[in-house]
């Protein structure tokens, strides 16, 4: 079996989270490796529970994971692994990243330059056509839109990026049999055609109540920013952007009436510290990434030239010696989720490139 096979059956593996799939290859060396090892290794490692590894050594079976992968790839479903290049760049370096991401549609380099946006799923007529006109000009900017699909703002966010024929891509909460909600099955189709439908689930995973906040890391991690377009003081919309604050990226939202209960949680949000949107500006200036307005709305990213402050305050740092994103953000004194986006943006450009987590010039 190939090495991407080993890992679709680790992570597949009831008890093996993301941090324990981590910590175990970390150990061993490989999913193969761990596949091979016994009982008493599995439990001489330390990082696992007896249950765990008990889990480990009954689902071990070349067999079903053969014929798991033929389903996988019958499906159309892009299986897209941690140890690759092709993984997500944003995703890679959060606290926990799926360590296995499956994807109806493709995702592509440009996705590294991605705004969340989230919010409630019973909207008010202003929150939908806000959170539609935020994406669509975002879109039309060259930037992707991350969303969850589900009813209300997040739906209204890939439609925005839809009708500007921008990249979308939805972070689904169940595996990729299944289109949750299902009146959403025309959306899910329109989105893999323009971007791509993901999940960390297996295939056939139902959605469950309890994998929806799991996934809101991912929508943020993914970004560069989130926006909070409505939210009510519980909502899980909050739950991204504690996500977002902790992976060290900006959180916007839009301010919305006092009295609305769809405006408690982003008034919430302003009063704390958020990045108040009143203007598309204000989300590409925060995050400097206004230098794509430049030309037409298809002017290929590649194609630009422009060094911003930031971008130039990286390159020097960069012009004496390599460094990760923790080492560059400590040296330049920029905010993190600025200098993400300059180095997303210097990547783009063909100005710099990662190896193993550190950046240099080309």
């Amino acid at each position: 079996m190939t090495e991407k096979k080993y890992n679709m059956w680790l992570s597949s593996v009831p008890g093996v989270g993301s941090r324990t799939f981590i910590n175990l290859i970390k150990h061993f060396g490989s999913a193969e490796n761990i596949y091979q090892s016994s009982f008493s290794e599995l439990m001489d490692s330390g990082i696992i529970s007896e249950k765990t590894a008990e889990s480990i050594s009954a689902n071990r079976d070349k067999e079903k994971i053969n014929e798991y992968y033929r389903v996988v790839k019958n499906n159309g479903i892009r299986v897209y692994t941690i140890f690759e290049n092709e993984y997500p760049k944003n995703l890679k370096y959060i606290f926990d990243p799926p360590p296995v991401l499956y994807a109806k549609g493709e995702l592509s380099e440009s996705d590294a330059l991605a705004v969340g946006i989230v919010g409630s799923r019973k909207a008010s007529d202003y929150g939908l056509k806000t959170a539609h006109r935020i994406a669509e000009r975002l879109a039309e900017a060259g930037i992707t839109i991350v969303s969850g699909m589900a009813l209300g703002i997040d739906s209204a966010a890939h439609r925005g990026a839809l009708a500007a024929r921008g990249r979308t891509i939805a972070v689904c909460g169940c595996g990729l049999k299944y289109i949750y909600p299902s009146t959403n099955f025309q959306l899910s189709q329109d989105i893999q055609k323009n971007g791509a439908l993901i999940s960390e689930y297996p295939f056939d995973t139902e959605a469950f109540p309890a994998q929806f906040p799991a996934r809101n890391r991912i929508i943020s991690g993914l970004s560069l920013g989130v926006i909070v377009v409505e939210a009510g003081e519980k909502s899980g919309s909050l739950i991204t952007a504690d996500f977002a604050l902790e992976q060290g990226r900006e959180v916007f939202a839009v301010p919305g009436n006092i009295t609305s209960p769809n405006s408690k949680g982003t008034n919430e949000l302003i009063k704390y510290g958020a990045k108040l949107v009143s203007r598309i500006e204000d989300i590409t200036e925060e995050l400097n990434i206004e230098v794509i307005y430049k030309g037409n709305t298809n002017t290929n990213c590649n194609e630009i030239n422009d060094i911003n402050e930031n971008e130039a305050i990286i390159l020097k740092y960069l012009d004496r010696k390599s460094g990760d994103k923790d080492s560059i953000t400590a040296a330049t004194g920029l905010h993190p989720a600025k200098v993400m986006a300059a180095l997303t943006m210097l990547e783009i450009k063909g100005l710099i490139q990662q190896i193993d987590g550190n950046y240099l010039l080309v």
